[in-house]
């Protein structure tokens, strides 16, 4: 069985094709527009089914093109899930955040597990060792970070990310650095050593964008994950395939 995963982030718009279970590729565009999504298709012929993912929005045509090409799905509140989805706003919940846990759950059964994705935004959510996905957390990621601080006063400029460790700046852009990035990650730290006091042996999935700055300065142990997004909207397609037959 081959499947073609989309996930429309809202910086980043990611194809990926799964066959048998496993990844084969993944691509990454800042938009996709129906000639280079018909480029992709034609690369990777013998789809059998799709699940789309959007926090955007996307065009009819596609959503057309979608439904009348494969056995097709759009990740919504009212999607079949592998897991229970306790959050309150379902409406409103994040799609990316939804298909982290439940990547989350089938990569650690019976354990609880914080993901933390670190994208345009930095978001944390918790789904425990039933399977139950509890909620989290949503803050401003690094680039939202740098220009908060731009946008949002008189002087100081917009810096540049570099991969560096600064913590105390000699100067606006290397006191801005050490702000950001610093800060950051003793966020990251912080909030992972709350959940832990919660869950004694909780496992922490660290995925995202910028999760590889992370991952060489945060002093928890974590697991990286690249595409946990990607992955788990797979694992919501084959629960929906599989509950079909």
């Amino acid at each position: 069985m081959k499947n073609l995963v989309i996930d429309l982030g809202n910086t980043n718009k990611k194809l990926a094709i799964f066959e048998s279970g496993e990844l084969v590729t993944v691509k990454q565009f800042p938009a996709v527009d129906m000639k280079s999504f018909r480029q992709f298709i034609k690369s990777h012929s013998g789809i059998d089914h799709c699940i789309l993912s959007s926090v955007t929005g996307y065009s009819h045509e596609l959503q057309r093109f979608l439904s009348g090409s494969f056995h097709f799905i759009e990740l919504d509140e009212n999607t079949p899930l592998p897991i229970k989805n306790s959050y309150k706003s379902k409406k409103t919940l994040g799609k990316d955040r939804l298909a982290g846990a439940v990547a989350a759950a089938i990569r650690f059964p019976r354990k609880d597990v914080l993901v933390i994705n670190t994208g345009t935004c930095i978001t944390y959510d918790i789904v425990n060792r039933r399977k139950t996905y509890l909620g989290g957390a949503i803050s401003p990621g690094i680039a939202m970070r740098f220009r908060a601080l731009h946008n949002f006063t008189a002087k100081l400029p917009l810096v540049p990310f570099r991969d560096t460790i600064i913590l105390n700046g000699k100067s606006t852009e290397e006191s801005i650095l050490s702000g950001v990035l610093t800060g950051t990650t003793a966020e990251i730290e912080g909030i992972a050593a709350r959940y832990q006091q919660k869950y004694p042996d909780l496992v922490i999935l660290l995925s995202g964008g910028d999760h590889k700055y992370f991952v060489k300065r945060l002093k928890i142990s974590i697991f990286a994950l690249p595409n946990i997004v990607i992955h788990g909207l797979q694992q919501i397609l084959v629960f929906n395939v599989n509950a079909a037959i």
